[in-house]
């Protein structure tokens, strides 16, 4: 059995990448003369069923709240352009510090010395869905903005700051923009507004190094 959460890094990276971004949203009580502003949210989109109905209090009637972003994996294809010699495999010599345990501290001597067989990781395309969930066209702008100028033309994650972790280094291609989810007309029914911005990350999956 083995599971390294490669995947998951992954995800939480691309989380860390589109956080902390934050709008307006009316006048500062202690300053009216300044903005408020609120930081929106991230969530992943594919909630387990009993998480979603403790979120939605057991009742069909409860929508989520704006602004909020919410994103989710599409699709996760083989990428055979990537594809290497599937059987390679690559050595390299580590030398460690000397670990004094008592004081858990790295000494300045050499401690142990191996060999690390790295086989040669996977290439995967995952393609992920990001959705923006905003009440009005100014809260959209104001979150476009300070998205899309983040991709000109890539954004470069890192999964692990593992040193011999070869795999670790990613990076985001903005695909697509759908503007709204609405139709028009809209008809009796009234829908929270959501944009999707489509992402590709080609990354690799590993096996266990020797």
């Amino acid at each position: 059995y083995f599971y390294d959460e490669q995947i998951r890094r992954f995800l939480l990276q691309f989380t860390r990448a589109v956080s902390g971004f934050q709008v307006e949203y009316g006048r500062d009580k202690d300053d009216p003369n300044k903005m408020a502003l609120l930081r929106v949210p991230v969530r992943y989109g594919d909630a387990t069923r009993n998480a979603q109905t403790i979120i939605q209090e057991n009742s069909a009637n409860n929508l989520p709240s704006t602004p909020l972003m919410t994103f989710y994996i599409t699709s996760l294809a083989y990428d055979r352009q990537r594809l290497q010699e599937p059987y390679h495999v690559n050595k390299v010599s580590v030398r460690q510090r000397t670990y004094d345990s008592a004081t858990e501290t790295y000494e300045t001597t050499q401690g142990n010395a191996f060999t690390v067989e790295r086989l040669m990781p996977v290439p995967y395309k995952l393609t992920i869905n990001l959705d923006i969930w905003t009440s009005n066209t100014n809260q959209k702008l104001q979150l476009m903005e300070q998205i899309l100028t983040l991709f000109n033309p890539s954004l470069e994650i890192q999964s692990t700051d593992n040193y011999i972790d070869w795999s670790s280094l990613s990076v985001m291609y903005l695909d697509r923009v759908n503007w709204s989810s609405r139709s028009i007309p809209q008809g009796q029914d009234n829908p929270i507004d959501i944009a999707t911005l489509t992402f590709s990350m080609p990354i690799w999956i590993s096996s266990p190094a020797k």
